[in-house]
């Protein structure tokens, strides 16, 4: 089934989910096909223009956790209230649902979403479009997953008949921002479904003019460098005036008056009939540092764009693609890597796709936000002595850079056998002939199945370390291994020699399942976030996630979105191909935020520990009630927010 989105200019009619309905998803989320057609039995019409929009239509506000399906109930409206650190994204979603229809047929009403920038006291702002972003939570078998962007500062939304829509709402707080209380509001506002934007209505001269007197603002203020003061004060007034002119023009004045935010009714009567919902951020001192603190690296299937985008391997178009995605991922603390996957689980893996000799090599491995990256070993796809001279150059240059503590080498996805093992071995043998120093990380679950290392397949799998060495750094070990036994870690550990440089990482895949933390579509949005608590609280230093597109594929742009056969749903893909939403940018996941939410809260942790000890930050995640162990962490928002206020309160200072 396709994404069917008849819209026009900025308005969302998001009706079908862009994925294969197969069944899943979790209990509670069902596609209500009798939903798109009902409708609410009225005696005579309803013109929202002469209505409050709090007669038509529930909006209330639901943490980033929740799962807000379409059958989500309202609840009290109330102000919301945040707390985020300086470079750091927090986020909330307003819910809205219809009391009654008011729209044409087939949805319950046209819904107008305005948003205000955020301002202190002092006059600082978190500017709309820049810090303060809007998406449509639109649902993925039933789910609420995919976050399609909205149009800022207003948008306006179909809602449907019995059913709840979400808005996810989010505050990106740039690392210089002044700490401070930021306030400002959202307008929900119901409208006439035939309603234009002022935009659409206006004529060539009036939207000429506007453009004239906005360009003649920015003539006067850009040369103001190194101009006396007075100068400067003057131009602004001139600026502020220019503006003021704009703002009061008719095109605005549904917006605008000279008291502030009102909607025109018609041309005597002006009455504010939107819901107003109070948004207010603390922004406290702590900067949350460019480098993550925990390197998260994530894959990128190189074949799934190459098909899906009808790129060509190495050709300009593919490079384009790569860069777009590389660049998009880091936004969210995560370190990319793209992958090839061969026979017998062998991969390919990389993080930039030019040679350390180009330009673009430095600026992907010196970028502050990436803190690791993955060095190609070519000869896995050819032996020839070429390749292994190629990779031999790669690295001496590599090793000259001061990058160079960030690189590891994915040889080798879960071995299995001897043989499998071997190989590793024999790869990172050959590495390091040239590079000693070099960092080779293998992921697995179990030691070699046809040459036991010890009695039980527990003990092999520990055993693992003392085989592979020297020849593996990172031990990246699989969170299925060991189920809701938090105490195994401490074998694990054991095995391991940090004095050499040895570091134990983890990861999550097609397991471990509910109820333990993992980022399958329809567990619960704790269960999504907890994920990185447990990283924490077991004492993990780095994380791998072996694919963030891993959908099937494709050959089109814009075709359905299918996850893979054999997976849970939602396994290997935290975001959706822009295409099927009419976009030319990824669309990201409610999971990938709540993996971003996740690694922040270890930066969080990370700040209360290095003042108080690791020992009262394992105590501060039970005693809020936060996370406890695998199958023992907050089902709800509530616990999330004190241990952010406990650590705000004692660490502010």
């Amino acid at each position: 089934m396709d994404m069917e989105n008849t819209g026009e200019g900025n308005q969302q009619n998001v009706t079908m989910p862009p994925v294969e309905g197969v069944a899943g998803g979790g209990t509670g989320y069902g596609w209500n096909d009798g939903g798109l057609y009902a409708s609410n039995p009225l005696i005579g019409s309803l013109d929202p223009t002469k209505v409050s929009s709090a007669d038509l239509l529930h909006v209330w506000y639901m943490p980033s956790t929740a799962n807000v399906g379409q059958q989500e109930m309202p609840r009290p409206l109330e102000p919301v209230t945040l707390l985020a650190a300086r470079n750091e994204r927090e986020n909330v979603q307003v819910a809205m649902r219809p009391k009654v229809s008011w729209g044409g047929p087939g949805i319950a009403g046209v819904v107008q979403v305005q948003c205000t920038d955020l301002c202190s006291n002092s006059g600082d702002r978190l500017v709309v479009g820049n810090s303060v972003t809007l998406r449509r939570v639109v649902p993925i078998l039933g789910v609420p997953d995919a976050l399609v962007p909205l149009d800022l500062p207003t948008s306006q939304v179909n809602i449907l008949p019995g059913e709840t829509a979400a808005v996810w709402v989010s505050i990106d707080v740039p690392s210089g921002q002044p700490p401070g209380q930021y306030e400002g509001e959202l307008l929900i506002t119901a409208m006439k479904p035939d309603a234009q934007s002022s935009a659409e209505c206006m004529d060539y001269d009036e939207k000429h003019q506007i453009y004239r007197e906005l360009r003649n603002c920015l003539d006067i203020v850009e040369p103001v460098e190194g101009k006396p003061l007075d100068k400067v004060v003057e131009r602004l007034k001139s600026v502020c005036s220019n503006l003021r002119r704009v703002l009061e023009s008719p095109p605005f004045a549904e917006f605008f008056s000279e008291n502030g935010p009102v909607d025109m009714i018609d041309e005597d009567t002006c009455a504010d009939l939107s819901i107003h919902l109070k948004l207010s951020v603390t922004v406290w001192d702590f900067v949350l540092p460019l480098t993550p603190s925990l390197p998260a690296v994530f894959g990128i299937s190189e074949t799934v764009i190459e098909d899906r985008f009808g790129v060509k391997h190495g050709s300009e178009e593919w490079y384009s693609a790569l860069d777009q995605h590389f660049k998009w991922l880091l936004q969210y603390r995560i370190s990319p890597f793209f992958c090839r996957w061969g026979d017998s689980m062998r991969v390919l893996t990389y993080t930039c796709p030019w040679p350390a000799d180009h330009p673009k090599s430095d600026e992907y491995y010196s970028d502050p936000r990436l803190a690791a990256y993955a060095v190609p070993y070519a000869p896995v796809l050819s032996g020839s002595d070429a390749a292994k001279d190629a990779l031999r150059k790669e690295v001496d240059l590599l090793r000259t850079k001061n990058h160079w503590k960030k690189a590891y080498f994915y040889l080798w996805d879960e071995p299995l056998n001897l043989d499998q093992y071997n190989s590793i071995r024999n790869m990172s043998s050959e590495i390091r002939t040239y590079a000693p120093d070099a960092r080779v990380l293998t992921t697995y679950y179990c030691g070699p199945n046809d040459a036991p290392l010890a009695p039980t397949n527990f003990e092999a799998f520990v055993k693992v370390p003392n085989f592979l060495r020297p020849h593996t750094q990172i031990y990246c070990t699989s969170e299925w291994v060991l189920g809701n036994r938090e105490d195994l870690v401490k074998d694990i550990l054991a095995e391991l020699r940090p004095d050499i440089g040895e570091e134990w990482w983890t990861y999550v895949c097609m397991g471990p399942s509910d109820p333990q933390p993992n980022w399958h579509l329809g567990m619960r949005g704790t269960q999504h976030r907890a994920v990185m608590w447990r990283v924490w609280k077991e004492g993990g230093t780095g994380f791998l996630y072996w694919g963030a597109n891993c959908y099937e594929k494709a050959t089109v742009a814009s075709a359905e979105i299918r996850f893979r056969r054999g997976l849970p749903p939602g396994d290997g893909v935290l975001f959706y191909p822009g295409e099927v939403f009419s976009l030319h940018q990824p669309v990201a996941s409610v999971r990938l935020e709540r993996i971003l939410s996740g690694l922040q809260d270890i930066e969080y942790l990370k700040l209360y520990s290095s003042i108080y000890g690791r020992d009262e930050g394992l105590a501060l995640l039970e005693k809020t009630g936060a996370y406890l162990g695998p199958e023992r962490y907050t089902l709800d928002h509530m616990p999330i927010d004190v241990m952010r206020g406990e650590i705000f309160c004692t660490c502010r200072s």
